[in-house]
C-alpha cells in the first residue's frame, strides 16, 4: 500500500480477556499490540502503539465466566475511511489539564488550613504551589507516630482521643481500603489520581475501574504529599488543635489554638472531618450556621472472603490468582427507608474507630494486596431528621451527632466497657434469636456476643433485618452462621452541614472562613474530599486576587 494512502490515528479499543489470563495481561507492549490487532482485525504491523487506560472486571450474572475488559489507547494504521475491523473505534479525548488558578499575591497574608485529611491536604498543596503562605494545622500526629497509637488501641484497648483512626495526618481515609472511586464526572478526578501517583501511589490506579491504594501504601503517599507541601514552603503544625475563631466586624482575623496562642490570618479553610465533634460544638457556640442532615448507621458485616468469592464469581473451587478478592454493592428499599452496603473491604479487617472515651465505633480497612481471609462491609440504614427527634435527640444542628454518641455509648456498655465490640451472627439477627455464638474474626480488641437488637434502635434493627434477608437472596450465604455483625458503624458520613457560598465557599456572615470536605457536608470519601479541597483552594485564590 503506498504511504500516501495510509491513515494514522489514536483509537479507543475494548479488549476482553477471560479469567485464565492474568489480571495485568498482556504484560508486555508486544503482547498488548497483538491483542489490539486481533481485536480490531488488522495485521500486527498496523498497530503502531498501544497503552492500557482502563481495566475492569465484568462479573455480571449473565456472563459465563468473569471477564477482564481492557480499554486501550492504540495508534492504528488503516485504510482511509476504514473502521479498522469489528471493534468499535472512537477518537480518544485530549488529556484534561490541571486546575488553573490565579497566583497568590507575593505579599499576601498567611492562609490557615485546618485539618490534614484529603480535603485539607489537597487544598494546602494547591494553595502552596500557587505561591500562598500556607499553615496547615492538624490536631493529630504525623502518619508514622499515629500508626503506633492505633496499634496500642487495637492491641491493648488504649484510646488516645487526639491520635486515632480519625485524627492525624491523612484523616479517616488513612485507615481504610484507600478506595479512589467516586460517582462524579468532575475532570479533577484524573488530576487527583495523577497527584497520588506522583507521591508514590501505584500507577495502576490510573487505569483500574475501581482504583484503591490500601492503608500500607497510603502511608508512603502521605509522606510524599507532606514533602510536596514542605517544598512549596508550607508550614505544618501537628498536634495543634484550633479552639476558637477571632472575629472583628463579622470578618475572620485569627485563630486561637489549644495552647492559648493566636495565629493571625484573614482567611482560613476548615477541612475538618466528620468526627471533629468538639470543634463543631465550638463553631456552633460562636454562631457559625449549621444544620442537621440525614446520614446512616448500622453494623459491619464480616464474612469469609471465600464465601463472597464463591457467591460473586460462581466458583466451584478456590478463587484463581487471576481474579481479585470479590467485592459487592448491595441495596434494599424498606418502605421509604434505604438499607445498603457501605465501604466494602475485600480481603480486609474490621478496626476500632472510636475518637471519644467510653464509646465503641467500627470501620473497615485493607492493605493494597487485600490478602486477609475476611471480607467486611458496613451494612447501614438511613436515618432521617424525623428519626432524630423521635429518638429524643431534638431537632437542633447537632441532633445527629447526639444520636451517634448514644449508639456508640450503648455499644461500649454492651461490649463490656473495655472497647471490645458487641457482635452477633447474621443468622441469629435475622431469626431474632441470640445463640451466644460468633464466627471466626480478626477483630481487636475483641468481640462480645450480644443481642444487637438491644443495642440498635428498633427502626434501625428492623431495616437491617429486612435488608439482610434481601442481601442473602442476592449473595448466597450472606446471612449464614459464617457471618458476624459487629456494632456499631456510625461514622458513614457527617450528620450536619455548614452552609457556604456557591462561588467563594465562605460561610455566610463569616468573611474569610471557608469550609470543605466531608465534615462540613460536601464530600463522601477520599476522592470527593480531595476534589472539594482543590476547588475550594481555587475559590480562595480567586477571592485573594479580587480582594
Amino acid at each position: 500500500m503506498p504511504e500516501a494512502t495510509r491513515e494514522y490515528g489514536a483509537r479507543k479499543v475494548a479488549i476482553r480477556l477471560d479469567i485464565l489470563r492474568a489480571h495485568d495481561a498482556p504484560s508486555t507492549p508486544e503482547a498488548l499490540i497483538r491483542e489490539v490487532a486481533q481485536a480490531v482485525n488488522v495485521p500486527v504491523r498496523a498497530v503502531k502503539g498501544a497503552q492500557i487506560i482502563k481495566q475492569a472486571l465484568d462479573a455480571r450474572r449473565q456472563m459465563r465466566v468473569p471477564t477482564w475488559v481492557l480499554t486501550v489507547d492504540a495508534e492504528l494504521e488503516v485504510e482511509p475511511g476504514s473502521t479498522g475491523g469489528r471493534a468499535n473505534l472512537r477518537a480518544v479525548p485530549p488529556p484534561v489539564p490541571r486546575l488553573a488558578s490565579p497566583k497568590a499575591p507575593a505579599d499576601g497574608p498567611p492562609i490557615a488550613v485546618v485539618g490534614a485529611g484529603p480535603a485539607g491536604l489537597f487544598a494546602a498543596w494547591h494553595l502552596s504551589e500557587m505561591g500562598a503562605k500556607v499553615h496547615l494545622f492538624e490536631r493529630g500526629k504525623p502518619v508514622e507516630t499515629r500508626a503506633r497509637d492505633f496499634g496500642r488501641f487495637r492491641g491493648k484497648g488504649l484510646l488516645d482521643p487526639e491520635s486515632n483512626i480519625c485524627f492525624g495526618e491523612g484523616g479517616a481515609g488513612t485507615y481504610s481500603d484507600g478506595k479512589l472511586t467516586c460517582r462524579t464526572s468532575d475532570p479533577l478526578v484524573r488530576e487527583v489520581l495523577e497527584r497520588f501517583v506522583e507521591c508514590g501511589a501505584p500507577p495502576r490506579i490510573l487505569v483500574d475501574a475501581k482504583p484503591h491504594i490500601g492503608t500500607n501504601l497510603l502511608f508512603r503517599v502521605l509522606k510524599g504529599i507532606r514533602q510536596r507541601l514542605l517544598e512549596n514552603g508550607a508550614e505544618l503544625h501537628y498536634q495543634t488543635r484550633v479552639e476558637h475563631l477571632h472575629l472583628e466586624g463579622g470578618r475572620l482575623v485569627g485563630l486561637e489554638l489549644a495552647d492559648g496562642s493566636t495565629f493571625a490570618t484573614p482567611r482560613a479553610l476548615f477541612a475538618i472531618g466528620h468526627s471533629a465533634r468538639d470543634t463543631y460544638e465550638k463553631l456552633l457556640a460562636a454562631g457559625v450556621p449549621m444544620e442537621a442532615k440525614p446520614f446512616a448507621v448500622g453494623v459491619r458485616a464480616e464474612h469469609p472472603q471465600a464465601l463472597i468469592d464463591s457467591a460473586q464469581y460462581r466458583l466451584r473451587g478456590a478463587r484463581p490468582d487471576t481474579l481479585p478478592p470479590a467485592d459487592y454493592r448491595l441495596a434494599h428499599q424498606e418502605g421509604s427507608r434505604g438499607v445498603y452496603s457501605f465501604c466494602m473491604c475485600p480481603g480486609g479487617m474490621i478496626v476500632p474507630t472510636a475518637t471519644e472515651l467510653d464509646t465503641v465505633v467500627v470501620n473497615g480497612m485493607s492493605t493494597a494486596r487485600r490478602s486477609t481471609p475476611f471480607a467486611n462491609s458496613g451494612v447501614v440504614v438511613q436515618v432521617e431528621l424525623a428519626d432524630l427527634e423521635r429518638e429524643g435527640c431534638g431537632n437542633g444542628p447537632l441532633a445527629g451527632l447526639e444520636f451517634q454518641r448514644r449508639l456508640e455509648r450503648a455499644a461500649f456498655i454492651s461490649g463490656g466497657r473495655n472497647y471490645r465490640a458487641p457482635a452477633m451472627l447474621a443468622q441469629d439477627f435475622v431469626r431474632k434469636k441470640a445463640s451466644g455464638r460468633l464466627a471466626n474474626s480478626h477483630f481487636r480488641p475483641g468481640l462480645v456476643a450480644t443481642d444487637l437488637r438491644e443495642v440498635l434502635p428498633p427502626f434501625v434493627a428492623q431495616g437491617l433485618a429486612a435488608g439482610l434477608v434481601r442481601f442473602d437472596q442476592q449473595l448466597r450465604g450472606y446471612t449464614s452462621a459464617d457471618a458476624n455483625l459487629i456494632a456499631v458503624e456510625s461514622r458513614t458520613s457527617s450528620p450536619l452541614r455548614i452552609p457556604r457560598d456557591l462561588n467563594t465557599r465562605e460561610v455566610p456572615g463569616f468573611a474569610g472562613l471557608h469550609v470543605a470536605g466531608e465534615g462540613p457536608g460536601y464530600a463522601g470519601g477520599i476522592m470527593s474530599a480531595a476534589i472539594d479541597g482543590l476547588r475550594t483552594a481555587h475559590a480562595i485564590l480567586a477571592a485573594m486576587t479580587h480582594a
